[in-house]
């Protein structure tokens, strides 16, 4: 059982971020926050998000890109002060939870049917 304060601090920071709705399939660009030294920048993410896992505040998601031959996956806090903003790119038609089988595929195996408004 949570405690009443630790409660409370995540619904403020629940309630604070605007976050678009997105699901497991979908393409997103995450645009995270970089500090190096004493510079910031903003560096976007671009990919496809083949996992959630939703835990209140606690909230994850894993995005996968393929850079030059290589899969890349990173995994982004949701409500994270870090993100600056998450862009829905495409949405994904996909019957799994967890699309943990893309680190398999390459090539054109790895597209994904475009999900459409009414379906």
């Amino acid at each position: 059982m949570k405690n009443k304060f630790i409660e409370a601090v995540e619904a403020e920071l629940m309630a604070n971020k605007q976050i678009p709705s997105f699901r497991v399939g979908d393409t997103v660009v995450v645009n995270f926050r970089i500090v190096e030294g004493n510079k910031e920048r903003i560096q976007p993410y671009k990919g496809l998000v083949i996992a959630m896992h939703r835990n209140g505040a606690a909230s994850t998601f894993t995005v996968r890109k393929v850079v030059g031959d290589v899969g890349v996956e990173r995994i982004f806090p949701l409500y994270s002060p870090r993100i600056e903003s998450i862009e829905l790119e495409r949405k994904g038609k996909v019957r799994r939870a967890k699309l943990y089988y893309m680190r398999k595929l390459r090539g054109k195996a790895t597209r994904i049917k475009e999900r459409r408004k009414g379906f």
